[in-house]
């Protein structure tokens, strides 16, 4: 007769828990639930009906036209801070809820993107662009403002690629803190990212797929599932779309392609919850981060130190620095 172990709550989603079988069996979900918890948790998306109505939906794309044509762009980032309509769509109510399914705490949306064409983006992971300490507490949900098809530039990506490890900039022998401006980071350094992405979709014989949904159908997407844009091939053809990213509460926030773990150097990201309009503290297992942006740290030897520091104020800056 086989002992039963304890359960373990272990800092990581527990759809890629490695205890998520023994999880799921626990979580008594209703069977439509339940399936779509391990749909999630092997292919790494969900298309679900966010209920988002055919009128927000109009509304939206009658509010954020003229900012397309304005700025002579086909990407708006966070239009919700002018667009009532795209802030109620980042807040869907059945979007939400899910989430909090999917991930067990608190959906913070964050950001906004929204598109008048196709993005044609080349593969990645968001995870590159943001990411949480743990790690995978963030998803994005796609959402088709119109009919989504071949012609105008769907999404593509590549189920289960979620499963993949998080690659950041390192692994290309680069330290994404060294950068000299964004203008360089994008230029220089998140080219060869894509490059390498696209050598490691052909290296692992990764099956991709399109997406192709109706107006107001969704999808929902795991931190690190690899995705990117199709060609347009009708030319002049629109795809209005709207991309909400989410983390999720109780973590740091950080933008991995301006960190280098090891040198200590992490950028902390400043978040917004869209829902409330407050700033979101960063926390690491329950210890506050007050800052955003760069902390840095200055080494002296301890001999130094010893010489040229009394000890009373070494005690006195230390117990200020670890309050």
């Amino acid at each position: 007769m086989s002992k039963e172990l304890p359960s373990l709550r272990v800092q990581i989603p527990w759809v890629e828990s490695p205890f998520f079988e023994t999880e799921l069996k626990a979580a008594n979900l209703d069977p439509v639930t339940a399936e779509m918890v391990r749909n999630y948790s092997e292919q790494g998306y969900v298309i679900i009906d966010p209920q988002i109505s055919d009128e927000l939906i109009d509304r939206a794309i009658a509010q954020i036209k003229p900012d397309f044509e304005k700025h002579k762009t086909n990407r708006l980032q966070d239009a919700w801070q002018d667009h009532e309509a795209i802030k109620e769509i980042a807040m869907a109510p059945r979007v939400m809820e899910i989430l909090e399914i999917l991930y067990r705490r608190k959906p913070i949306p964050f950001q906004t993107l929204n598109f008048s064409t196709g993005s044609q983006q080349r593969t990645h992971s968001d995870s590159i662009h943001f990411n949480s300490v743990p790690e995978r507490y963030l998803a994005g949900v796609w959402i088709a403002l119109e009919d989504v098809h071949d012609g105008n530039g769907p999404l593509h990506y590549y189920p289960a690629s979620h499963r993949l490890p998080f690659y950041d900039l390192s692994i290309l022998g680069l330290k994404g803190s060294t950068s000299s401006s964004i203008e360089d980071m994008l230029a220089n350094y998140y080219i060869r990212y894509e490059d390498f992405i696209e050598q490691l979709v052909a290296q692992k014989h990764l099956d991709k797929k399109v997406l192709n949904l109706k107006k107001g159908q969704a999808l929902i997407w795991s931190a690190n599932l690899l995705h990117g844009g199709e060609t347009i091939t009708i030319p002049g053809a629109t795809r209005y779309t709207q991309v909400n990213h989410f983390y999720f509460e109780n973590c740091a926030y950080y933008r991995p392609m301006q960190t280098d773990m090891a040198l200590e150097r992490i950028s902390i990201q400043k978040v917004t919850d869209i829902s409330t309009g407050k700033d979101v503290q960063s926390n690491y297992l329950g210890t506050p981060i007050k800052h955003v942006g760069y902390s840095y740290k200055m080494y002296l030897p301890e001999s130094v130190m010893r010489k040229v520091i009394p000890s009373n104020l070494r005690q006195w800056v230390k117990r200020i620095i670890n309050k």
